[in-house]
């Protein structure tokens, strides 16, 4: 029974305090001493120095004393936002006549005992004697949030009869203290986003009236990391509110505000507390030591995991043994292969997030390429750096999607060099694939190229080859219409032209038979006799323009 009363008693105290943090307080217009009707009760200080504990009466201890202490907290106010905090302790004891009185000391860590008698005139504790009376109490100061432990002792103090608790009084975070207790009145924070101009437009009320009020933006760790974005509202200004710029929407971006005071609570709101896909940017790579390495911008539980993505699906496969827990420092992963394939996996609760930073090839260390000389395909490796890299030869089957290898090979390429592969018998086979990792590091994607059967390629060739003939045959034709016709239009101009000169000659010659008609008469011809014949040559005419005709004759 006695447990079961000290049980009720630890419970009823305690759930005092988790009360006023979900309603609101009582009030109080003033503080005051309470005393069981019938029993008069003066208050004063304690003693500074107490007296020794006197040993107790027989059958006198703490249970058959002290039947029922409550702990709470009250508010007085001497208006809306002058508000403070008294602690209320309500005790309930069986008077004796060895019993004059009650003390009740509250102490805080760090601070002096803060000590009350309350005592009982001789005449109404004879006339109580063996009731159970009570005694209540509300004029002793309590910060918001603060933790005292209780003493109530009896008095004269007997030894080992005390009855001790702890209390917390309500936080800043109640309704009631947020509205009228100073220290607690942070001001209401409301905020609309533009993202696309990156701003937060900031309201703020329910502020500490007749004071200045202060707002920033801060990176929220184990304190919130000014951002060096911060504004101050006057006091003067009828509506409170400022845009507050920023750069990148992370989680732990808040916007933090409180009143121009000493110490003063401040209140906080982070807009983008959801937005985890911001996290996972920033990461980097060092080419010399090939490491890639990522540092979280905000606090965040994740796992960090190198995978590869599959071309087929898109589905990242986690690499072995490459998960690492984030902390506040850097992740790094040591020896890494820059492939486009080769991806960081973020997992935070059940959420996923890949980024590929080498899908971009900026970074490619080592390509496969095939090309088609014959009729058979050739496979080289071309390497902007010295890498060691384990090919293999496998197949695939309608059993197994599964490639399964049949023959690996080492090939060493150096920096800037091409490796050509003689896998051409092994290539020829049916669903036949190369498998291509580098060995000289840690962390590596595995490349498969897969190849056409040799036999299923002629077709593919000899087609091509006919649409090549066929290709060039259109082009030989159109190149000789082309000659055709530049053919056509110079013997069309050459044409035209001997026109022009014909008729341009006949012209000037009837201009000189019509001026020069007398010089140009030819003359009778003179015969000259020949020791074989005769031959007629005529003299020559007078004008330039008449050709000359030359008779022979046996």
């Amino acid at each position: 029974m006695i447990l079961w009363v000290a049980l009720l008693m630890m419970s009823h105290c305690c759930l005092n305090g988790a009360a006023a943090e979900n309603m609101g307080l009582e009030r109080i217009e003033k503080c005051s001493t309470k005393c069981s009707q019938g029993l008069h009760c003066k208050t004063k200080p304690d003693y500074l120095f107490p007296p020794m504990c006197q040993n107790p009466a027989a059958g006198l201890n703490t249970s058959s004393v002290f039947h029922n202490i409550s702990l709470s907290t009250v508010m007085i106010c001497e208006g809306k936002q002058r508000c403070s905090l008294r602690l209320r302790i309500k005790t309930r004891l069986q008077l004796t006549e060895s019993i004059h009185g009650v003390s009740v000391c509250m102490v805080t860590a760090g601070m002096m005992a803060n000590c009350r008698i309350f005592s009982f005139t001789k005449a109404s504790r004879e006339r109580m004697s063996g009731l159970q009376v009570e005694v209540e109490n509300d004029c002793t100061d309590i910060s918001p949030k603060q933790h005292v432990q209780v003493i109530v002792k009896t008095l004269p103090g007997y030894c080992g009869i005390t009855w001790t608790s702890t209390y917390d009084a309500p936080e800043c975070i109640n309704e009631d203290l947020r509205r009228h207790v100073p220290e607690c009145i942070t001001g209401r924070l409301s905020y609309d986003v533009n993202l696309e101009k990156k701003e937060l437009n900031v309201s703020v009320t329910d502020m500490l009236e007749d004071h200045n009020y202060h707002l920033r933006l801060c990176l929220n760790n184990f304190i919130c990391a000014g951002t060096g974005v911060n504004t101050l509202l006057k006091k003067e200004e009828p509506v409170k509110t400022a845009i507050l710029p920023f750069t990148r929407p992370l989680p732990c971006l808040c916007i933090e505000g409180w009143s121009a005071v000493t110490d003063a609570t401040r209140v906080r709101v982070c807009p983008f507390k959801d937005r985890l896909e911001e996290l996972w940017l920033g990461i980097t790579l060092d080419p010399l030591e090939e490491a890639l390495s990522w540092e979280p911008t905000c606090p965040v539980a994740a796992v960090v995991a190198l995978c590869q993505k599959r071309e087929e699906d898109s589905i990242c496969v986690d690499l072995p043994h490459s998960s690492q827990n984030v902390s506040k420092k850097k992740i790094t992963f040591t020896k890494v292969d820059p492939h486009p394939q080769l991806c960081m996996k973020f997992t935070a609760g059940s959420q996923s997030w890949i980024k590929c930073p080498f899908a971009d090839r900026r970074f490619d260390a080592w390509e496969v390429a095939v090309t088609r000389p014959q009729e058979h395909e050739e496979v080289k490796i071309l390497s902007q750096i010295t890498a060691t890299l384990s090919v293999g030869v496998c197949a695939k089957s309608a059993a197994s999607p599964v490639c399964q290898t049949t023959e690996t090979h080492l090939v060493h390429v150096e920096k800037h060099k091409t490796v050509v592969l003689n896998l051409t018998e092994e290539l020829c086979k049916v669903n036949a694939c190369l498998q291509i990792k580098r060995l000289d590091v840690k962390y590596a994607a595995t490349v498969m190229h897969c190849f056409a059967q040799c036999d299923q390629l002629l077709p593919a060739i000899s087609h091509v080859t006919k649409q090549a003939t066929w290709d060039l045959t259109w082009v030989i034709v159109f190149a000789g219409v082309c000659i055709s016709g530049i053919a056509i239009v110079t013997l069309v101009l050459h044409a035209v032209l001997t026109v022009y000169r014909r008729r341009k000659q006949k012209e000037n010659g009837s201009y000189c038979t019509s001026e020069k008609q007398t010089e140009c008469e030819v003359p009778t011809l003179q015969t000259h006799h020949a020791r074989h014949g005769g031959v007629l040559i005529p003299d020559s005419p007078q004008c330039g323009n008449t050709e000359k005709a030359n008779l022979l004759s046996d």
